[in-house]
């Protein structure tokens, strides 16, 4: 059994513990929380704060606002937890440094929850790309286009730019990018808040050009009700209905494929011949429940974590470059 901590009790936080609390093969250890009415349970200890912790753990999963990423992380490594942080990594590319040297020096490890690399359908666009039977993929198009309640930004961080969808969503397509193509060279973004006013981009585009060659371009705004978004399209989070559309879509020279309906086209040897559309297949799996089991086998020393800090702090970067070229602050 793998005993763990979970620090946080919000939107995800609470969908952590559910996922622990039905796993066979997990305990839950403590609940962290300020608030004595969110860390209550009948039968697991709460505390206010990581320093009242007086029970045994193996790690920690800390669902917290990003600001307390790094003193969190900081803390669980000197007390030997490994630790399993929400993304993003940290608010800063300092802090994530701080971060990976407190885990390296206690000897711990970090994985970093960008969870979409557990999806089972996202590992199978992964490996069939990987595979090469497309060819050399060279362009990408990709939509985040949800709209969020105005209640979501009553919480104080969430006002400011760390309330963007920058931030908050595209963090996920762009590790989940990373992992496709490779490493970023280039961002260029633009963002615009025209809808609310509010002090942080809230709609907007990217175009970042990787290593390999591909670009990508994407779309993205929390102020429109559309059908194109990850969770909408894979039926993920089970705040967000089930639209199953498609929102990514790959170009490569021997074909394309279309996510998440994993539509392949293939065929065509130019412009002037039809490619034929075939579908691919994936299991069923819940991609939290998938990292919480990938974290117990980190911290058995069975496996090395996914998405390490370090990983996830060069999504970060690329992150806050599109912040910084985005226009609105």
């Amino acid at each position: 059994m793998t005993r763990l901590l979970l620090a946080g009790t919000g939107l995800i936080g609470t969908r952590h513990q559910a996922h622990i609390e039905a796993h066979p093969d997990l305990v839950l250890a403590g609940i962290i929380d300020p608030d004595p009415a969110r860390r209550a349970h009948p039968t697991v200890p709460g505390f206010a704060s990581i320093d009242d912790v007086d029970v045994a753990a193996d790690g920690i999963v800390l669902a917290t606002p990003t600001g307390s990423h790094a003193p969190l992380t900081i803390a669980a490594a000197r007390r030997g937890w490994h630790v399993l942080v929400e993304k993003p990594v940290a608010d800063t590319l300092e802090n994530a440094d701080a971060m990976i040297a407190a885990a390296d020096a206690a000897g711990v490890k970090v994985l970093v929850g960008h969870h979409r690399r557990h999806h089972p359908r996202v590992a199978k666009l992964q490996a069939v790309l990987a595979s090469g039977r497309l060819g050399q993929p060279v362009a990408a198009s990709l939509m985040w286009l949800m709209k969020k309640p105005d209640d979501y930004f009553a919480v104080d961080w969430r006002a400011g730019i760390d309330g963007a969808p920058i931030k908050q969503n595209l963090i996920h397509d762009v590790d989940t990018l990373r992992w496709l193509f490779g490493e970023v060279t280039d961002v260029v973004g633009l963002a615009s808040n025209a809808v609310r006013g509010a002090a942080r981009p809230e709609s907007g585009g990217a175009v970042l050009r990787f290593d390999s060659g591909v670009t990508a371009t994407i779309a993205y705004a929390d102020t429109t009700p559309t059908p194109w978004g990850f969770e909408a399209g894979t039926g993920e989070s089970p705040h967000i209905p089930h639209t199953a559309q498609d929102s990514l879509r790959i170009a490569c020279t021997h074909g394309a494929i279309e996510f998440p309906s994993l539509r392949v086209w293939s065929g065509a040897a130019h412009w002037n011949e039809e490619p034929k559309p075939t579908q691919e297949d994936a299991p069923d799996g819940i991609p939290l429940v998938r990292q919480l089991e990938h974290f117990a086998e980190v911290i058995a020393g069975r496996a090395t974590p996914v998405v390490d800090a370090a990983s996830a702090r060069r999504t970060l970067e690329v992150i806050l470059r599109i912040e910084e070229t985005a226009g609105v602050a």
